[in-house]
């Protein structure tokens, strides 16, 4: 990818969830590592992996990942894996327990945000998400198109 796929901190962006951005507030981020098995690296790595339907649940004291799907990989072996299998997120005990907390509140929800190399390192950035109402939808877009329009003067300029 481009230097403009990459983040500031260094990281390579493989997949982002534009969406995520549209249907909700972020209110908190956080990053956390993913439990890949056999070739999903490589499959991630080339970028066959979406997360459009992506959310993230804690369960008996984990957090997984569910709805993400990872293609197979191309050139991997003939038993593959299975694309849509919830993986486990590898974060700290106490952000684990900090995350129940924070989605028990009705509304909230974890979703993946980006899927990113750092160190060579698959990770993946979430985001506590509240719903937008059909309003707040609307000022986001007037709020953009307003952006664009200043863009465009200050171009002019």
């Amino acid at each position: 990818m481009s230097d403009a796929a990459k983040e500031p901190s260094g990281a390579k962006i493989i997949a982002s969830n534009r969406k995520a951005f549209h249907d909700y507030h972020i209110l908190e981020k956080l990053e956390a590592g993913i439990e890949l098995r056999g070739t999903e690296v490589k499959s991630i790595r080339a970028g066959e992996v979406s997360l459009q339907e992506g959310y993230a649940a804690v369960e008996n004291g984990q957090v997984l990942l569910y709805g993400v799907r990872v293609q197979p990989y191309s050139h991997g072996p003939a038993d593959k894996q299975e694309p849509d299998r919830p993986k486990r997120l590898l974060l700290h005990r106490k952000e684990i327990e900090r995350l129940v907390g924070l989605t028990a509140i009705k509304g909230h929800t974890l979703l993946p945000l980006n899927l990113h190399l750092r160190n060579g390192r698959v990770k993946v950035e979430l985001g506590l998400g509240r719903g937008k109402q059909f309003e707040d939808k609307r000022e986001t877009i007037k709020k953009r198109d307003a952006d664009r329009e200043a863009r465009r003067a200050m171009r002019r300029r």
